[in-house]
């Protein structure tokens, strides 16, 4: 469960950034954000530990550049909280790994999980208030809700399975 939200966390930041750029004419900004995320994502599967910090720092200036340029906050908002989420679960990936696979850590497993929802949720809400005061609460950003939220009651359903 932690590798999913893992490697959906790097697509959707990697995607709001470059979709937020994009959106404002920074194509080849864009296309760096999105060989950024590649990179994270093949960080990942060679367990490149340094890479997440990286990637988080790169990512949350990308995402502080483009609110101070003024492009649509949710993208940049959803960029952060999503970069912030992967580097997290990054470490804590590699900490379930040295542990004993057991109720009690599937237990950490589901609360440190829920947390990172809340942390989501909380955040893509303050964004779309956010996206709404500034009337650019648009058919993209719905789609990007509907699919964190369709994430979300997978991993859901996931736990109720087990």
């Amino acid at each position: 469960m932690t590798l999913i939200v893992l490697l959906s966390s790097i697509v959707i930041c990697s995607a709001s950034l470059a979709f937020g750029f994009a959106q404002r004419g920074f194509t080849s900004f864009s296309t760096w954000i999105l060989i950024l995320g590649a990179g994270w994502l093949f960080a990942i599967w060679q367990e490149l530990k340094w890479y997440s910090s990286l990637a988080l720092f790169l990512s949350t200036v990308a995402a502080a550049i483009g609110l101070w340029f003024g492009f649509i906050p949710g993208w940049m908002f959803a960029g952060g909280i999503f970069a912030l989420i992967a580097w997290d679960m990054t470490d804590f990936r590699l900490r379930l790994r040295g542990m004993a696979d057991d109720a009690e850590t599937r237990g950490l497993e589901r609360r440190h999980l829920l947390r990172i929802s809340l942390l989501a949720f909380v955040g893509l809400f303050l964004a779309s208030i956010a996206m709404l005061l500034q009337v650019q609460f648009t058919f993209e950003w719905g789609a990007l809700l509907v699919v964190v939220t369709l994430l979300g009651l997978g991993q859901l359903a996931g736990w109720f399975r087990n």
